[in-house]
């Protein structure tokens, strides 16, 4: 057996037994290290047992300092809620008393101010009671004075017509007086004044204290101011219309159909407004005056028109109407419509003569027959661009000359009815109808317009019975009268203002002569007073129509103006005659 493995049981044995002991060897040696580790985390478990408890007793110890300080705080939480409440308890304690009494003062105070109300109420009741008496008592008086006013007014009005009535049976003069508004060249500059004019050269001194007096404000350097009042038969203030200032005008007009002279003239310094109140508003580029805003009209185109409408009212061909345009130029009368030999229109030198009966007339003045307004208009246009004018300081457009437009009216009358009443006239004229439509007809084709005023040869045709009435109505516009220091003119025009002065001196001196009922009235000493000798001597209702500036610079001119238009109110001329005679005939 041992030969054929040739191994030793017993050395196997040895091997094995070597083995297991190696191995137990190192199993021992495992326990001891395992021993010695757990050994070691017995020390470490100790450790940290003895941690623990430590750790323990610590957090113990918190809880309970926790629980202790949680104790104090509510204690501490409560004692403070506590005494909040008592607070608020004595707080609302408080209120309750204050809102008691505020409730019994705003108790005694609601009392005490419904009693107020009920008072005012009643009081407001009385006052009403009482202002429904004053407004009854004010409605009366108001009605009172309305009444009053009213009656004041128509007496005024009788007053007024009593005086103009009046006016005419002494045949003085009528004056009224417009002041114009202060305008933008009353401050241009380059206006030659003086230092003493200059200082107060915006201030107005004139002014309209009723309609029927003029205030005028006089003051110099170093003495008290004076005022000085004017009286006229109108007076117009710088805020009343053309419309206004035609309306006193057209009574006047009415009674040149019922066979009285009318004359109106403008009279003032340059640029006081008397070529806007005769004419109207004035077109710079040819010095004609515009018909297309009738609100502006002047007196003249007016005039026209209220004479053409009162001339339809007539039985037709009964009237007919001859125009006439002059200037008074450097004391020479001007024929302004007077045509050479081409028919253009240039003016011509006249001459003013006095006939037998002492009435001035120009020979070979042309008439002009019109049919209406808007040819009245366009012949007085005509005119107006041979007008002489020139610029000065004070005004632009200043006329250099005197304008005198006349409107000859022919009424043809009945020769029965001559010495009987104008009224019966009429009926004679309506009952003749047939015989005075045909009768001014012929009167045109046989008269020619640039000729003197004699009787046509149809006038012998016609029937004797037929007779002829002239009224004429003149329309005056006045150069004006100015200051050369003011004007600042030279040369020509210098010349020009010495013939103005002179000429509205010698009209001055005329109506002087006649106030004083002196036995020589000095007509002929201005061609311009030899013109209008009929209108101021005494055979026509004369209106004159004083134009002022209402200006401090203007107040020496102003005054001037005034003193002119209180003399004229002074003149008595005997009663103005009506026109009852026919007109003499070359046959004759």
């Amino acid at each position: 057996m041992r030969a054929r493995s040739g191994l030793d049981p017993g050395s196997v044995w040895a091997q094995r037994l070597g083995q297991l002991e190696r191995r137990l060897r190192t199993k021992e040696e495992r326990i001891v290290v395992l021993e010695t580790e757990n050994a070691a985390l017995h020390l470490k478990l100790a450790e940290y047992q003895g941690l623990a408890g430590r750790s323990t007793n610590e957090v113990l110890q918190l809880y309970s300092a926790h629980g202790q300080q949680q104790k104090l705080q509510r204690r501490s939480v409560v004692i403070h809620l506590h005494g909040a409440i008592k607070r608020l308890k004595q707080d609302l304690k408080s209120l309750r008393s204050f809102a008691l009494e505020l409730s019994k003062d705003f108790q005694r105070q609601s009392k005490t101010y419904l009693y107020q109300v009920l008072t005012a109420v009643q009081g407001i009741q009385l006052q009403n009671e009482a202002m429904q008496m004053f407004q009854i008592k004010a409605f009366d008086l108001e009605q009172s004075l309305q009444e009053v006013t009213e009656r004041y007014e128509k007496e005024k009005q009788k007053r007024r017509a009593l005086h103009n009535s009046l006016v005419e049976l002494r045949g003085n003069i009528r004056v009224h007086c417009r002041i114009r508004p202060l305008l933008p060249f009353d401050t241009a500059a380059g206006h030659s004044v003086s230092q003493d004019r200059q200082r107060n050269s915006s201030e107005k001194v004139a002014y309209a204290a009723d309609d029927e007096t003029v205030l005028v404000k006089c003051s110099r350097p170093g003495h008290a101011s004076i005022n000085k009042t004017f009286q006229f038969e109108r007076v117009y203030s710088p805020s009343e219309s053309q419309d206004t200032v035609f309306a006193d005008v057209a009574p006047l007009l009415t009674s040149l159909l019922d066979g009285y002279n009318v004359c109106i003239m403008a009279y003032g310094q340059t640029g006081s407004g008397k070529t806007y109140t005769m004419l109207g508003p004035q077109l710079e580029e040819n010095f004609a005056y515009s018909t297309e805003d009738a609100s502006e009209l002047g007196i003249i185109p007016r005039a026209t028109q209220e004479v053409f409408r009162l001339i339809s009212e007539k039985p037709p061909g009964s009237y007919w109407v001859e125009v006439s345009v002059v200037e008074v130029y450097n004391n020479e009368i001007f024929d302004l419509l007077a045509k050479d030999s081409c028919g253009k229109v240039f003016g011509v030198k006249r001459d003013v003569v006095t006939t037998r009966e002492g009435k001035s007339d120009v020979p070979l003045l042309t008439y002009e027959t019109v049919e209406n307004a808007s040819e009245f208009l366009h012949l007085v246009n005509k005119g107006l661009q041979l007008r002489v004018r020139h610029p000065t300081l004070v005004h632009a457009h200043s006329s250099r000359s005197h304008l005198v437009v006349t409107l000859t009216i022919t009424t043809v009358v009945s020769g029965d009815n001559f010495g009987t009443s104008w009224e019966d006239e009429q009926t004679s004229q309506r009952l003749n109808k047939e015989v005075s439509c045909t009768f001014p007809q012929k009167m045109r084709e046989n008269k020619s317009t640039s000729s003197s005023r004699a009787s046509s040869p149809a006038q012998i045709e016609a029937t004797e019975k037929m007779k002829q009435v002239k009224t004429r109505l003149q329309l005056v516009d006045l150069a004006g009268s100015e200051c050369v220091g003011m004007s600042g003119v030279t040369g020509a025009a210098l010349r020009e203002t010495s013939f103005i002065n002179r000429s509205l001196s010698a009209l001055a001196d005329v109506l002087g002569a006649i106030a004083e009922q002196r036995s020589h009235v000095p007509y002929r000493n201005s061609k311009l007073t030899h013109l209008l000798q009929d209108s101021v001597g005494g055979d026509a209702k004369l209106l004159v129509m004083l134009c002022i500036s209402p200006d401090q610079k203007y107040l020496t001119e102003s005054m001037q103006s005034l003193g002119f238009g209180t003399r004229a109110r002074q003149v008595q001329r005997g009663q103005v005659k009506k026109k009852s005679f026919p007109v003499p005939s070359k046959a004759k």
